[in-house]
């Protein structure tokens, strides 16, 4: 059921991004590679999950300590922006997504000094995201590590589940509430500093899009173009740095549903998997740190980090002793 429910959303995605940019001057490509690149992720994590519950996990966490390392990760968007803000997000996204690999693998090991060097592992990726100057990322991965002990001790996943759904739907919620100006001016105000008054423009700008365009929104990768902002310098790779926005400017509201039913993929998969309850919990821990980073930045934009979302997904759903479910 899960398989058929994610070959059905991911369908729809790319099928409404299509709709989205018939008879406009419109860009789907990077949803349709986003979309294929989960897809291709979650097969791999699905057979080298079942083959190698322990090493697979463990590879793919290393493979993302390595990336931190060497930063920077990703090319920046604007090569003369002073600011690499979308890659910034890339490196909070891909420190949690370590962390959430590591986690499961050191659930999956059978001895406890294997947990324990594993989970010493996320304490590297928290580093090397600091030192690339993402403390964010360094804090979801310590998050993330958190949940995962945490979970040693959860024995019903559908409940913890649950609390990860509300909290990513919390994080979008909230962005929204910036945006349409409907947060109390005393909560607001702390949050502008973090958040830097140039990504609420572009969160209002996109709103407004949204307004525009309900339905079809106004064509994918069109925000750059159409966004009125832009020319204070606000935008300087024409994203508005916040995958629900983003989904709701360029999308309409068909395509922010399309990315919540995604994320509910997700979590049913989850709560499907054959895998012990820490390890979906580990997983399911990271991949609602990476949703919530994806709501307040960039990180979707970047399709190493999609496919590591795929990755974590089939490793955390594979089938064990070298059976794929």
């Amino acid at each position: 059921m899960p398989d058929v429910a994610g070959a059905a959303v991911l369908g729809c995605c790319a099928g409404w991004v299509l709709l989205c940019a018939a008879g406009r001057d419109a860009r789907p490509e990077g949803v349709l590679l986003a979309v294929l690149a989960v897809a291709a992720g979650y097969a791999c994590g699905r057979i080298g999950g079942s083959l190698l519950p322990v090493a697979a996990p463990a590879g793919a966490a290393l493979a993302g300590l390595v990336s931190l390392l060497l930063s920077p990760v990703f090319p920046l968007p604007d090569p003369s922006a002073t600011v690499p803000a979308g890659r910034a997000g890339a490196e909070a996204a891909l420190a949690v997504l370590t962390a959430g690999a590591a986690c499961c693998a050191a659930w999956a090991a059978g001895s406890a000094r294997a947990r324990r060097l594993l989970h010493t592992l996320v304490l590297a990726a928290a580093a090397a995201a600091l030192a690339t100057g993402s403390p964010a990322g360094c804090a979801a991965a310590l998050g993330v590590l958190l949940c995962s002990l945490a979970a040693g001790r959860t024995r019903r996943r559908l409940p913890a589940l649950a609390v990860l759904a509300a909290a990513a739907a919390a994080v979008a919620g909230a962005v929204w509430a910036v945006a349409g100006g409907s947060l109390p001016a005393a909560l607001e105000r702390p949050l502008q500093e973090p958040l830097t008054s140039q990504r609420i423009v572009l969160w209002r700008e996109a709103l407004a899009l949204a307004a525009e365009h309900p339905v079809r929104g106004a064509g994918p990768d069109r925000f750059g173009a159409l966004n009125r902002a832009a020319e204070q310098g606000a935008a300087p790779d024409g994203k508005p740095h916040s995958a629900p926005l983003q989904a709701a400017a360029e999308q309409g509201v068909p395509g922010v549903l399309l990315l919540g039913a995604a994320f509910g993929w997700v979590l049913l998969a989850l709560y499907r998997s054959p895998r012990p309850t820490p390890v979906v919990l580990a997983a399911g821990a990271a991949l609602t740190g990476l949703a919530a980073v994806a709501s307040v930045g960039n990180a979707l934009s970047f399709n190493q980090i999609t496919m590591g979302a795929g990755l974590l997904v089939g490793l955390a759903t594979a089938g064990e002793g070298g059976e794929v479910p």
